[in-house]
């Protein structure tokens, strides 16, 4: 049978591989790593707060600052700059035209264009437009911005991506707008004729709920709730993963994912990354630079798995100008791939990098930006900063829980406004010390904690009895979070423990997931002591559904 603690609780610390927890939150990253940067005086650095570099030359930059104002500075090519003229410049300059604006995500081709959208859900577009990219309904080129409202007046637009001359966006009910160049069927119109203004790409996107785009040079991606991706646009290195070169004019599911879950995908100029649930990578396209990380030069026009060390994969980063590949894994380990400074590096590498950025400021050619950056400030905190650093800070405190002997110091307040089981049970309580014995202190710990950073920083194996506590405390948000960290540290030993936890608490998503794992190892999984020890009901009804899903057909 699974070990039990004494209140008759699943035990799964004994079978849990530990796992680093990662930070929520970035150091502040050091901009400076982009030379264009140089070009600010240090005052001007200490208050950008997002940027991106672009440009064919990596000689274009756009930032804001801490007071929500958009500068822009470089060579200006085809107006990109948005100042409304042609001229270069040196000194920053401030864009005046989209005042007050908060930027959300923005992206840029390789005329360059640029699409941004605003924490408003607005679209923006200005630069080159010979291919109608700019979605105006002209070819002319845009030398400030301009707001795009064709199609998406009614929109709240959450995510943008640009090809090299064609431009997504995913709206907040996951939908896809696409416009631009389509020579190769891109836009997913089923033609091949330049679009001018915002189309939803429909066919087999028609009733998916998209959650995640990404552009290549000439081609297009979608990954749907559901964990599928869908593909268009043109395919001669095999960057769309369907098997072929011949380009695909409307959206198409890459079959040869079937089973998998793919949560984020990237792309590079011809190849194309994916991220599973599970934090595994996988790669196809043009490899003649090593891109994609097998080894060897050969393109790849089926998904192939991409083995970086034995740790999970959390952040995979490509970039439409460039044949660089990088990933982060759970454990902060940075690794980068493919065209690295002239050199062709056909396996994962380890860096000494904190951050996927970093291989694209040092080695990716050109030096861009393959996000936007997000800069952390040092010394201004918000509300929930500070609330963040009065949690446990026994000189403002006036309640503490005493846990497996050791002081948690709180605010009354603070956890009857965040909490309805708190809300009744400190009501009347005029007590300064609680005492807690159905919990452990850092599950207990984890839980105050969360009250008031709205985030849990557990290993995966903690993070079932806080599980427990958060389905006791019927704390439906924070179930969800535990779940999201418990799947981070499954693996084939553990993979059953965590199905009876995830069955016990009713924890759906995470008994879902679980049960996809044990069939995705089943001849692993099958062979361990908690399949050996296995419930007799839970069994029975494992059994059942992996029947159900052809598990046992020869």
């Amino acid at each position: 049978m699974p070990v039990k603690d004494e209140r008759g609780d699943l035990d799964v610390s004994k079978v849990v591989k530990p796992v680093q927890a990662t930070l929520s939150s970035l150091k502040m990253l050091d901009v400076g790593k982009w030379p264009i940067f140089s070009l600010c005086s240090e005052a001007e650095l200490q208050l950008v707060r997002q940027a991106c570099v672009f440009g064919s030359a990596s000689n274009e930059l756009l930032y804001t600052t801490v007071n929500d104002e958009i500068f822009v500075l470089g060579t200006n090519c085809c107006g990109c700059l948005g100042l409304g003229d042609v001229q270069s410049t040196i000194e920053p300059r401030r864009l005046d035209s989209l005042s007050g604006k908060k930027i959300a995500c923005l992206s840029y081709g390789s005329g360059p264009h640029i699409v941004l959208a605003t924490t408003e859900g607005e679209v923006f577009t200005w630069g080159h437009n010979a291919y109608s990219q700019l979605g105006n309904g002209t070819t002319n080129a845009g030398l400030v911005p301009y707001h795009i409202s064709t199609n998406l007046s009614n929109k709240q637009v959450i995510e943008v991506a640009c090809g090299s001359y064609h431009s997504l966006v995913l709206t907040s009910d996951g939908e896809v707008f696409a416009w631009g160049y389509n020579n190769s069927g891109q836009v997913g119109s089923g033609s091949t004729a330049n679009q001018p203004i915002p189309r939803r790409v429909t066919g087999c996107l028609q009733s998916k709920v998209v959650v995640n785009i990404a552009c290549g040079q000439m081609c297009s991606m979608a990954v749907v709730n559901t964990g599928e991706v869908f593909v268009w646009g043109y395919n001669g290195n095999g960057q769309l993963g369907l098997g072929s070169s011949g380009n695909q004019p409307t959206p198409c599911r890459v079959a040869a994912l079937q089973g998998i879950r793919v949560q984020r995908v990237a792309c590079g100029y011809a190849h194309t990354l994916v991220l599973t649930d599970e934090g595994q990578v996988y790669a196809w396209g043009a490899n003649s630079y090593g891109q994609l990380g097998t080894g060897n030069k050969s393109n790849q026009s089926y998904p192939t798995p991409v083995v970086v060390e034995k740790d999970r994969i959390i952040e995979i980063a490509a970039c439409h100008s460039a044949h660089t590949s990088a990933a982060k894994t759970q454990g902060g380990h940075v690794y980068m791939w493919g065209q690295c400074r002239g050199q062709s590096v056909t396996l994962p590498h380890l860096t000494h990098f904190s951050s996927t950025d970093d291989v694209f400021a040092c080695f990716a050619t050109p030096a861009v930006t393959w996000r936007l950056l997000s800069v952390e400030p040092d010394d201004h905190l918000t509300v929930a900063e500070s609330l963040k650093r009065e949690f446990d800070n026994p000189n403002t405190a006036d309640l503490k829980f005493l846990v497996d002997g050791k002081y948690i110091y709180v605010h009354k307040v603070l956890l009857k406004i965040r909490c309805e089981h708190f809300r009744s049970s400190l009501e009347d309580n005029e007590d300064d010390i609680v005492e807690m014995s159905e919990f452990s202190y850092p599950v207990y710990r984890a839980f105050l904690e969360y009250l008031y950073t709205d985030s849990i920083s557990l290993s995966p194996e903690e993070a079932v009895g806080l599980l427990d506590l958060a389905t006791f405390y019927r704390e439906n948000r924070l179930k969800k979070l535990c779940q999201q960290t418990i799947k981070q540290g499954i693996c084939e030993e553990n993979a059953i423990a965590l199905l009876s936890a995830a069955v016990k608490y009713e924890a759906q998503d995470l008994e879902e997931f679980c049960f996809r794992f044990c069939i995705n190892h089943l001849t692993v999984v099958t062979q361990t002591s908690g399949f050996a020890e296995m419930d007799h009901d839970l069994l029975k009804n494992f059994i059942s559904k992996a029947s159900r899903v052809g598990a046992f057909k020869n």
